[in-house]
């Protein structure tokens, strides 16, 4: 119901804005709509974006799309297009506004339709607070070299990380353990292997020092990386490979002593967990993946440091399935996460829901945004015009999230 509300407020301006508000950014759409990055931007407006196409690498016709919600509005504009390759799959797009108040939109382009092809791209805009889609100014490759360092990580701790997982490992390549630790091994020793396939998803970081941190993930080694820039994007460098059992899409949070938290994707043997890992030199090395509490069901999730000092992770918090999306607050800066609240909770089922593919931010009001790809369960789409999927936006005060989170 709170969506339909949304919905027929369409281009009225927000009177007093409720604790909670439920958005739909457009129509259901039978197209693939997917992977959503949220930005504020520096006048109050809110832009997103996302891929669209008739399927995901696989199709030429994918294209990242975006919206704007203008402050003190409470729709969002028609969709217009970000970034559009003309055959080839634009994928998993991210946003950031870096030191210098420009926009970064950075997204893979899927050369060959396999993942493994992934060539990162960038557009940069300073003209992206006007109606329409921003004004893209300079634009390029991101070309990552990663060397001896990588190899050597990989070769050290692949196999090792990998072999006590050997009786529940279920690869989706449909290989032997053995035969995937081999081939990951030889391909981390090949120059092409190590350059290409880099993909990104969560947003990337400014550090208070200006160094911009751009997360990274690869479905060639299921593992992540870190490229970081220290002249505003003008040449990257990247970190040691964060190797483990499937630990991709790394989002990133910065405690008060500097350390970076990167919360990761568990593609990995079970137990099916959000996997960390930290960082105490700005982003070069990074501690041995490991799990922590919070279930993961192989699906992507995003991290957010309110101004209050609390951090909360989106994701879905299941072992299997994406019919619960939840918010899980931690007040001790990540090391422990004793409350949470479902933004989504379906029973599994042919009638549940799918909510996947979160980003969150905190605005400078103090409230909180969520968008996230939404395939209505079958109680809401009796109620929705269309069918298909869209991309969903709630958004929240701090105090709502507090007084309606529950132990966990």
């Amino acid at each position: 119901m709170s969506i339909l509300l949304a919905m027929a407020a369409i281009g009225g301006l927000a009177a007093e804005t409720p604790q909670k508000v439920e958005r739909l950014v457009f129509p259901l759409n039978p197209q693939h709509n997917h992977a959503s990055c949220i930005i504020e931007c520096p006048n109050g407006d809110l832009l997103v974006c996302w891929y669209r196409g008739s399927g995901e690498r696989t199709a030429d016709d994918v294209a990242v799309l975006g919206a704007r919600l203008r402050k003190g509005r409470n729709a969002w504009s028609p969709e217009f297009v970000m970034a559009d390759t003309p055959g080839f799959p634009d994928c998993n797009p991210c946003m950031v506004v870096d030191a210098r108040s420009r926009l970064w939109l950075i997204w893979p382009v899927i050369v060959n339709n396999r993942w493994e092809s992934a060539l990162l791209r960038y557009s940069i805009s300073s003209d992206y607070q006007r109606s329409a889609s921003p004004r893209w100014t300079e634009g390029g490759v991101i070309l990552l070299k990663p060397g001896e360092e990588f190899t050597a990580k990989v070769e050290r701790d692949l196999a090792r990380l990998w072999r006590p997982y050997a009786a529940s490992a279920s690869l989706e390549s449909g290989e032997k353990l053995e035969e995937y630790l081999s081939s990951r091994t030889k391909a981390a020793a090949d120059k092409l292997s190590m350059r290409l396939g880099w993909m990104p998803r969560p947003h990337p970081v400014i550090l208070a020092d200006g160094r911009m941190i751009l997360p990274l993930y690869s479905d060639l080694f299921d593992f992540s990386l870190i490229a970081y820039s220290d002249d505003h994007g003008g040449t990257w460098s990247v970190s040691e490979p964060i190797v483990g059992p499937g630990n991709v899409q790394p989002a990133i949070a910065v405690r008060k002593d500097g350390t970076l938290v990167a919360y990761m994707r568990d593609n990995g043997p079970p137990p099916q967990r959000v996997i960390v890992s930290e960082s105490s030199d700005r982003g070069h090395t990074w501690s041995e993946p490991r799990d922590i509490e919070i279930p993961d069901p192989g699906a992507g999730v995003d991290v957010v440091v309110l101004k209050s000092g609390r951090w909360v992770i989106v994701n879905n918090d299941t072992e299997e399935g994406r019919h619960s999306l939840a918010l899980t607050i931690s007040e001790d800066e990540g090391r422990s996460w004793p409350r949470k609240l479902h933004l989504e909770h379906d029973n599994p089922g042919p009638d549940a829901g799918s909510y996947s593919y979160p980003s969150i931010i905190q605005t400078r009001d103090g409230r909180i945004h969520v968008t996230y790809t939404y395939v209505p369960n079958a109680e809401a789409r009796a109620a929705l015009p269309g069918q298909g999927k869209t991309i969903k936006h709630v958004e929240m005060t701090e105090d709502w999230l507090l007084k309606t989170a529950v132990p966990r």
